[in-house]
């Protein structure tokens, strides 16, 4: 199955990394999540891109500067539009606690190194690990991950796929390669096949590139505005062609 993957949730239509952005995702037909992880200084995960709070919400600073109980009082949906306002952030629980039942697959991008026990541990606890795969740019990241865990999913998010990124996600045992979708070419995709990786893309801001990464043939995106895309899989499925 195609992965429709909600980027931070629907962040074209909610706040990014909020319940509400997640849910609309769904809503919207995802077939997966992809959001990032955090620690707070009380080691709380959380679900954060940013290395500081200011763009979206109403704090500042690293979130690793402050414990949970601090960040939870911040508005993480006024930046976005005030029919948002009061939206919290959100830890890694919480969202295991609303999705983690569902039939999604799970796309964590870890942001922060030493993350890496306390995710596992909450992945084994609500027991989704058949629906988890872990990625990050950082390859020591996935490197530490493997260290503790040598069977779940793990994918490298890069710029452009080569062989000798390959040779090293091989040795690593890993199962996903994540290319930025601009540079994405269907001879990228071919070669990581041939080598027996997922392909998942990265980066499809527009209509343009979701359509590229899609003729590319991929295995997945992440994709701000799930709808589109779901839109569009229903018309190749279809043998339709008109535009989004």
């Amino acid at each position: 199955m195609f992965m429709n993957l909600a980027h931070r949730g629907a962040s074209e239509y909610a706040p990014e990394n909020t319940l509400a952005a997640f849910y609309k995702g769904v809503e919207m037909g995802a077939n997966g999540i992809e959001t990032d992880l955090r620690l707070s200084k009380d080691g709380t995960v959380i679900l954060f891109h940013d290395h500081d709070l200011n763009r979206t919400t109403n704090g500042s600073g690293a979130p690793r500067d402050y414990d949970w109980s601090e960040l939870v009082e911040l508005d993480a949906g006024s930046w976005f539009s005030p029919a948002y306002a009061g939206e919290r952030l959100v830890t890694f629980e919480e969202f295991l606690h609303h999705f983690g039942r569902k039939e999604l697959h799970f796309a964590l991008e870890l942001k922060d190194q030493q993350v890496e026990q306390k995710m596992l541990d909450l992945i084994h606890q609500y027991r989704v690990w058949e629906k988890v795969t872990v990625t990050s740019f950082s390859f020591d990241n996935l490197v530490a991950v493997r260290k503790l865990d040598t069977a779940i999913r793990i994918g490298h998010l890069i710029r452009k796929i080569d062989v000798a990124a390959l040779d090293k996600l091989e040795e690593l045992g890993a199962q996903q390669v994540c290319p930025s979708a601009e540079l994405l070419t269907p001879e990228d995709v071919a070669l990581a096949k041939s080598r027996g990786f997922e392909v998942r893309a990265w980066g499809a801001f527009t209509v343009e590139l979701m359509d590229h990464v899609l003729a590319c043939g991929v295995d997945g995106t992440t994709i701000n505005f799930p709808d589109k895309l779901t839109a569009r899989l229903n018309e190749r499925a279809h043998g339709a062609s008109s535009p989004v």
